[in-house]
């Protein structure tokens, strides 16, 4: 068994890496507030070795998921691009509607809307729809999945296929741990339900990250990255999709896999990964440039 190496910060590895393919939610905000260090590490990345590409499986277009992002502190100078699996599903929606109206089942909240604006679909109930939509629970405050057994069999019973937009089964809002889209969807397949992810840990994802890396280092007149670092806290989302693709890992462990990361060592490290059939190179705490530092030291 191969043990990760556990670092006191990004600089130990930023100069092996010409590009960064970084998780959100998680990793530079928790939903309530940014990660200075986080940012702060994101910025010395961008400005001294290559492209920031942040990847996430918001369920919302890049535009408003910079927004949000805005929202809670992160600085727009920290990144050059977002790539979201709310962007992909509404370009599957784009494409299913292009022969005329389509009608969806929409399941997630109002505030996510948006991502339907300008495009030929029309909201209907389940008996009506040709498709269903899971952005995520409508009310993730209160709601588990076991909140939505009858719909999901009413769906099934249509056979309806649901396109997933955001493929996380659980988040952290500040300190709580809240159910996504992807809670809903295996719930679907575990009754016989066909789910269509988009997002994490898919390659079609990945590769839109590496196109936007390569699109921003040559604006920057930089060559097109050859050796890209994926960072991220989700085993099953950020780290296996970069396994998908051959990229290296750096594995964010204060997030969402919470105690089951004690204890801090390499060989729980490596028993945790084999655990979930994922690999990563390197593991930090929290992502920052160099522990104890504050911004513009180190």
């Amino acid at each position: 068994m191969s043990f990760p190496r556990l670092l006191s910060g990004l600089s130990e590895i930023a100069s092996g890496h010409d590009a960064l393919i970084c998780d959100v939610w998680g990793v530079i905000h928790d939903g309530a507030r940014h990660h200075p260090a986080a940012a702060e590490a994101l910025s010395r990345f961008r400005r001294d070795h290559g492209p920031v590409i942040l990847l996430t499986n918001a369920p919302r277009v890049p535009a408003e998921v910079a927004l949000q992002c805005a929202s809670y502190g992160v600085p727009p100078d920290c990144y050059d691009a977002i790539v979201s699996s709310g962007g992909a599903a509404r370009g599957e929606l784009e494409r299913r509607s292009s022969k005329g109206t389509l009608p969806v089942y929409y399941i997630g909240p109002d505030r996510d809307l948006p991502m339907l604006e300008g495009l030929d679909v029309v909201r209907t109930p389940i008996g009506e729809a040709e498709v269903a939509l899971a952005i995520g629970l409508v009310d993730d405050m209160t709601e588990t999945p076991t909140d939505y057994v009858d719909r999901l069999a009413a769906m099934r019973k249509r056979k309806l296929p649901m396109l997933c937009a955001n493929p996380d089964l659980v988040v952290h809002r500040g300190p709580r741990m809240l159910y996504c889209a992807g809670a809903l969807a295996r719930a679907y397949e575990e009754i016989g339900g066909e789910v269509v992810y988009y997002g994490k840990p898919y390659r079609p994802v990945y590769d839109a990250a590496l196109t936007a890396a390569a699109d921003a280092a040559r604006a920057a007149g930089r060559r097109s990255p050859q050796s890209p670092l994926a960072v991220g806290d989700g085993l099953l989302t950020d780290v296996k999709g970069a396994n998908g693709v051959g990229l290296d890992v750096l594995f964010i462990a204060d997030g969402i896999h919470g105690e089951e990361v004690e204890p801090y060592t390499v060989e729980h490290m490596a028993d945790l990964f084999a655990r979930y059939g994922a690999r990563a190179e390197w593991v930090a705490r929290a992502l920052a440039w160099q522990a104890g530092k504050g911004e513009g030291e180190g």
